[in-house]
């Protein structure tokens, strides 16, 4: 069909991208027993900024201020959450602090990602054809974008064993790069990292995983579905190095969830944790400065639905 994928009894599951951009997935029997299934995901027609987010309630002002600075500062920022929690909708706004000038590579399974900067080079994986032969992973995309001088890698998921080439690029000279992991919590988005690193085939100690890690990512942002539906930043931490064997880090935002309103909908606010960054001086002296009292222990908003 239009997506140039085939699905038939010898590939009866396919996961593809229509010229418009929407997402489809189609699997037919024996696999779907009742008929054929066909999912479709459409984006709207504008993409959602980090302007949209914020008047969502999705996140707060501050703390939108505050990822704005560490993408423009060049940090590293891991997004993590569930499926269908907006981890890529928060990539997409992210990146609209990648200045202009800038040369971005993003690497995707199936493109979604709609960046606004005039130097976008998009690059999307390929699975095998009919006979077999031709795929085309995330980790071979990545080794080739570290060929084409980008500023910036943004990879629309980190999901196996080219987290560890990602890692390396991180910590050779192309930061500010973003992308995002399934996890249930920031500290668990590290240990999913350290299991796909685990998965590249090198055989290397966990205390240098970890260690690897520990200087890549600066930044874990997590997002959550909330209970009636709502989307939230739910947690901004810092990774702040190694302790021990466990990685050290602070939560400077979280969303506390007081309880559900009439109509079963999550309520809660934002809140500032009252633990200043050790980035701040990173994003003063390379233009982003924030102030201080942002991260005073305070409510930020309401955070109603």
């Amino acid at each position: 069909g239009q997506a140039g994928r085939r699905v038939d009894e010898t590939s009866p599951m396919v996961d593809s991208r229509l010229p418009d951009g929407s997402r489809i997935n189609a699997i037919i029997p024996p696999l779907a027993l009742d008929g054929a299934l066909v999912s479709i995901r459409r984006f709207g027609l504008q993409p959602i900024l980090a302007a949209d987010l914020v008047a969502k309630n999705s996140i707060a002002l501050e703390m939108m201020d505050f990822l704005s600075a560490c993408v423009r500062a060049r940090l590293n920022i891991l997004i993590s959450g569930g499926t269908g929690s907006g981890k890529t909708t928060l990539l997409n706004a992210l990146s609209g602090f990648i200045p202009a000038e800038e040369r971005v590579i993003t690497i995707e399974d199936a493109a979604e990602l709609r960046m606004q900067q005039p130097h976008v080079g998009r690059l999307e994986t390929r699975p095998n054809n009919a006979e077999g032969v031709g795929e085309v992973t995330t980790r071979d995309l990545v080794r080739n974008a570290l060929r084409m001088r980008p500023d910036r890698i943004v990879i629309g998921e980190c999901r196996g064993p080219e987290a560890l080439d990602m890692l390396q690029a991180m910590n050779t000279g192309h930061e500010g790069s973003l992308t995002t992991i399934h996890a249930n919590d920031t500290r668990e988005a590290l240990s999913r990292l350290e299991i796909m690193v685990g998965m590249s085939g090198f055989e290397l100690p966990i205390w240098v995983i970890r260690r690897q890690i520990a200087s890549a990512i600066h930044i874990v942002v997590q997002v959550s579905r909330l209970l009636g539906g709502a989307r939230r930043v739910v947690k901004i931490s810092e990774v702040t190095g190694i302790e021990g064997d466990n990685f050290s880090m602070h939560d400077l935002f979280v969303f506390k969830q007081t309880g559900v309103d009439e109509k079963r909908r999550a309520q809660g606010s934002f809140q500032a944790s009252g633990i200043r960054p050790n980035c701040l001086e990173r994003l003063s002296v390379l233009g982003a400065g924030v102030p201080p009292e942002m991260f005073e222990r305070r409510t930020l908003n309401l955070g109603l639905s």
